[in-house]
C-alpha cells in the first residue's frame, strides 16, 4: 500500500480507484459509476456495518462515484469533498440531471405533492442539491420526485456573503461526530457547511482545513490579528471567530453549536487536550 490518505483516496488491497493505478498495488481497479444521494442524509461509514463509526455524512442530491456495491453497501467517494466510505446502497440513485438549486434554508421538507398538507417524504438540510423539473403553487418539483418550497432554495451560483452569519444559524444544532447537517454536525462540518452556502469550498476534516481552507494568517497568540469570520483551528477542533467575546463552534463540551469567548475556549482545550491554536485561515 501507500501513504495516500485513505479518507480521500479509494483503495483497498482487493480494489482501488482506477485513477490510482501506478500509485498503489491492488488486485483490481475500477473506474466506478456516477450516482447521487437519494436520502435527506446518509452516514458515510468507515466500514460496511451499522456498528461502524461515521466518518462523514452525505446530503441529498450530492454526487458520488460508486466503486462497489455488495451486501447492501456501496463503497464510494463523495464528489463534494472527496471523502471515501461506505453508505447504504438503497440511499443512492443514478445521477438524474445536473443540480439547479441548493437548499438555502437551515432545513426544509420534501413533500409528496406541491401542498403543505401533503405527506412529508424527507427532511433536507442546507446545501442539499436539487434538480428542478417543474414549478407549481410555490414549490419546486424535483426530477427525482417530491416537492420543495421554492423560497427555501437558491439557484446554483446564488450565494450568501457572510459565512460566519450562516454558521450562527446552526446555533443549538446537536453535536454529531461526522455530521454535516442541521440535524447534527461536528466542528469541521459546521465550517464546511457555512462556507459552502457562501460558494466557498473547504476540506472535510479540521486537519485538512488547517492546510487548505482560505489563506494562512500568521498567528502567535495575539488575538488582535484576527478578523471577523477567521477560521481558527486546533489539532482536532475548529470554529469561526466573530469578535472578542464570540467564537462559534460545534463542540463536544456543550454537545451542540454554541458561542463563547475564544480565550475561554482556547484555555479549556489546552487544559483538557493540551493543544494550542495551530492554524488560522482566512476564507
Amino acid at each position: 500500500m501507500t501513504d495516500l490518505d485513505p479518507r480521500l483516496n479509494a483503495y483497498r488491497p482487493d480494489l482501488a480507484d482506477a485513477a490510482l493505478r501506478g500509485q498503489i498495488d491492488a488486485t483490481s481497479y475500477t473506474e466506478g459509476r456516477p450516482g447521487r444521494v437519494a436520502a435527506g442524509r446518509t452516514p458515510l461509514l468507515t466500514r460496511p456495518s451499522t456498528e461502524s463509526r461515521m466518518g462523514s455524512e452525505l446530503l441529498f442530491g450530492e454526487a458520488v462515484t460508486v466503486f462497489e456495491v455488495r451486501d447492501g453497501w456501496a463503497w464510494l467517494q463523495s464528489q463534494e469533498d472527496g471523502y471515501v466510505g461506505y453508505a447504504h446502497a438503497d440511499h443512492l440513485d443514478d445521477a438524474a440531471g445536473a443540480p439547479t438549486h441548493r437548499v438555502s434554508a437551515l432545513r426544509t421538507f420534501l413533500f409528496a405533492e406541491p401542498d403543505l398538507k401533503s405527506p412529508v417524504r424527507d427532511v433536507l438540510s442546507m446545501n442539499s442539491l436539487l434538480c428542478e423539473r417543474e414549478r407549481k403553487a410555490g414549490f419546486i418539483g424535483l426530477a427525482t420526485g417530491g416537492w420543495v418550497w421554492a423560497n427555501h432554495a437558491a439557484a446554483m451560483g446564488e450565494h450568501e456573503s457572510d459565512h460566519a452569519a450562516v454558521a450562527l444559524r446552526f446555533l443549538g444544532a446537536p453535536y454529531l461526530w461526522g455530521g454535516r447537517s442541521s440535524i447534527g454536525l461536528d466542528c469541521s462540518g459546521l465550517v464546511q457547511m457555512a462556507l459552502a452556502r457562501c460558494g466557498k469550498t473547504a476540506p472535510r476534516d479540521s486537519d485538512m482545513q488547517a492546510c487548505k481552507s482560505g489563506a494562512s494568517v500568521a498567528f502567535d497568540g495575539d488575538y488582535s490579528v484576527l478578523r471577523y469570520g477567521d477560521h481558527v483551528i486546533w489539532p482536532g477542533h475548529c470554529g469561526l471567530w466573530l469578535d472578542e467575546d464570540r467564537f462559534v463552534h460545534a463542540n463536544a463540551t456543550d454537545m451542540m453549536v454554541s458561542v463563547g469567548p475564544l480565550a475561554e475556549v482556547a484555555a479549556h482545550i489546552e487544559r483538557i487536550e493540551g493543544h494550542r491554536i495551530s492554524a488560522v485561515r482566512r476564507p
